[in-house]
């Protein structure tokens, strides 16, 4: 009897030690995980923040006249696209496919804003007014940090995804339900804010 209750305390401290082994892995990628989807909700707002400079800046920009229509009207459409892709809010995505398509009409939204400001410095009539300068420095502070927060994003994805990949936990990560973080791929600098500089004391151009 002395021997079976021996076995048993060592089976049962094995066990213990197993689940409290088990139980570190599954903490640290829990908290690994939380890391992305917060960093994910961040990304989100701030790529929020600028569509909705966007109804501001294309009312005040529509008040000169002769504005070119098209660029007005491509930088409407890019925000419309943008509402029309739907991620989950509250979890990072998984699905590398669905990230890229956010991605490029994101893409599509900086290209336009990044048109209607070089079209605006042949305004400079609306370059001056304080309303169109206040909203430019709003925009470009925006497109920096939306460059910080991908940054971020991107380190925090790929430090989950080698995480999960990793012994021992790559051989649990699956059972948990643990599935590898998409993250931002684009091409080189295309994540960077457009380089888009004014000099509101520059007289304007002289027309042809």
């Amino acid at each position: 009897m002395k021997t079976i209750f021996i076995v048993c305390g060592i089976l049962a401290a094995v066990a213990v030690a197993g689940f409290l082994y088990v139980s570190g892995v599954y903490n640290g990628l829990v908290n690994r995980s939380q890391a992305v989807d917060a960093q994910w909700a961040q990304v989100q707002n701030v790529y929020q923040r600028r569509a909705d400079l966007v109804p501001n800046l294309v009312a005040t920009v529509s008040g000169a006249a002769n504005f070119e229509k098209s660029t007005l009207t491509e930088i409407t459409a890019a925000r419309a696209s943008v509402g029309k892709v739907q991620i989950n809010s509250g979890a990072a995505p998984t699905d590398p496919a669905q990230l890229a398509e956010f991605d490029r009409a994101q893409g599509q939204l900086t290209s336009a804003l990044s048109r209607l400001l070089v079209v605006a410095e042949n305004y400079p009539s609306l370059k001056a007014t304080a309303n169109f300068q206040e909203l430019q420095a709003q925009l470009e502070g925006t497109e920096n940090r939306i460059s910080v927060e991908r940054g971020r994003f991107n380190e925090l994805a790929r430090d989950y995804n080698s995480a999960i990949k990793r012994v021992p936990a790559v051989f649990l990560a699956g059972i948990m339900g643990f599935k590898e973080k998409a993250y931002f791929t684009s091409t080189p600098g295309s994540d960077r804010p457009p380089q888009v500089q004014f000099d509101f004391n520059k007289p304007a151009p002289a027309k042809p």
